[in-house]
């Protein structure tokens, strides 16, 4: 197998749900396989499977939709080797490129040209353990960090480490429910209590088309 090729579960096109581009037409590229197995997990059918395609492949199918935005996902991206020289050729080609990292794996290789997305794992997610703290030291301010929140205590984590790590200022934050298990109303309401500089998000794809592969 060519040393460039990565395993795909699905390439589509459809609205950024979450993050600093919410809304906007992108295309997603979701590669199989994932070290972790947080709780809330809506994407466990990319944890094993999934097709063998070599970058200029998966570029044919990129530039086959109608936008300038593509998000790399998974799974856990970074798992596979090749998504560093994906990253790059998609920002060779003048695309503006996301990555979705769960944070557990290095992210220092990652072009700089890239917004990484990169969560910190809470006590919730049952993955907290999996944390790579020394990723913080790579982030700038083009990037972003989400923190998935389950319940009261997840919300009292998440702001402790706001403090404790210094995060406002560095880059972006973000706060999100677990569709599941918090109620999202209640998370704002913290949120506006403390007054924390961060920003409230709700996943706009589920609103829309609730967890259908692909969308």
């Amino acid at each position: 197998m060519p040393d460039d090729s990565l395993k795909i579960t699905e390439i589509f096109f459809s609205l950024q749900g979450e993050a600093r581009t919410v809304g906007i037409p992108t295309v997603f590229i979701r590669l199989s396989g994932c070290p972790l197995r947080c709780r809330y997990c809506d994407t466990a059918y990319a944890f094993t499977g999934g097709t063998r395609m070599g970058l200029d492949d998966i570029f044919a199918c990129v530039e086959k939709y109608p936008a300038r935005h593509v998000t790399v996902t998974g799974g856990e991206p970074l798992a596979q080797q090749s998504c560093i020289a994906l990253l790059r050729l998609l920002c060779d080609r003048e695309y503006e490129v996301s990555l979705e990292t769960s944070g557990a794996l290095d992210i220092s290789a990652v072009d700089s040209r890239v917004s990484r997305v990169m969560d910190l794992k809470t006590p919730g997610s049952g993955e907290q353990e999996k944390n790579r703290l020394g990723n913080l030291e790579y982030l700038s301010a083009d990037d972003q960090i989400k923190f998935v929140i389950c319940d009261r205590a997840d919300y009292e984590w998440s702001r402790d480490m706001l403090k404790e790590h210094q995060l406002v200022g560095r880059c972006e934050i973000l706060f999100s429910p677990s569709h599941e298990q918090q109620d999202a109303r209640q998370l704002a309401e913290w949120i506006l209590e403390d007054g924390l500089d961060v920003r409230f998000q709700i996943q706009l794809h589920k609103l829309l088309w609730q967890n259908e592969p692909g969308r």
